[in-house]
């Protein structure tokens, strides 16, 4: 494919996820102080398995395709689950939850949905469809960390350090798009299907929205607030 067509494919992507309902029942009633502690402690509990599977699942990418752009893309993304896992600690932490507890923590099925199926990528798919997956899905996953981070710091008082793993998941790096858009060029140009990853960077945004409904599945707004 030429240029001109893979930065077709890339705002195409983009535009057709932004054009999705974005609403995020989460994040608002972390933004109105009316989750509990108690429902933080899933949030933490769940982004622990999310993020370790997803650290195994760039480290499985970088070994299925070592050689650079996509080797040094995906080898990039492992290192940052690492860095965002550490960082998770530290918001779990101020929770009063050591890691023990984050491992013993009772996953919800449609929270880790998520994962599962970057999993199946991983070691399914192609290049392209992690790639243009991130591409299309960055500016808004973004958004919604950042948010999270807003409200834990402004309705319930953590530190700038706390909510350090929200604010890395806030703002992806342009060297990382670029790598993206790099590997996305390669891969189709060796043959990946387009249209199989638009389908990823479609099925990816949708189990991402799942992720966050499926934590306040059992959330009850009369029985919470943000002390």
């Amino acid at each position: 494919m030429k240029d001109d067509d893979i930065a077709d494919l890339i705002r195409s992507a983009q535009q057709e996820l932004a054009e999705l309902p974005a609403g995020n029942r989460f994040v608002d009633l972390l933004e109105a102080g009316e989750l509990s502690r108690e429902t933080l402690g899933v949030l933490a509990g769940e982004l622990y398995r999310l993020v370790r599977s997803d650290l195994s699942s760039f480290a499985l990418l970088a070994s299925r395709f070592p050689s650079p752009p996509a080797g040094d893309l995906f080898l990039t993304m492992a290192q940052g689950e690492a860095q965002a896992l550490r960082l998770l600690l530290g918001f779990a932490a101020a929770l009063g939850m050591d890691e023990q507890q984050l491992a013993s923590h009772e996953p919800r099925p449609f929270a880790q949905a998520y994962p599962a199926y970057l999993a199946q990528t991983a070691l399914r798919g192609t290049r392209s469809d992690t790639a243009l997956a991130l591409l299309a899905n960055a500016e808004g996953s973004g958004r919604q960390y950042a948010r999270v981070a807003d409200a834990l710091r402004s309705r319930y008082g953590f530190d700038e350090e706390s909510v350090g793993h929200f604010l890395f998941f806030a703002d992806t790096p342009q060297e990382l798009l670029d790598l993206a858009v790099e590997t996305l060029k390669e891969g189709l140009s060796g043959g990946d299907d387009p249209a199989d990853a638009l389908r990823t960077a479609r099925t990816a945004h949708a189990y991402e929205a799942a992720f966050w409904a499926a934590l306040t599945e059992d959330v009850d707004t009369e029985d919470v607030d943000a002390d």
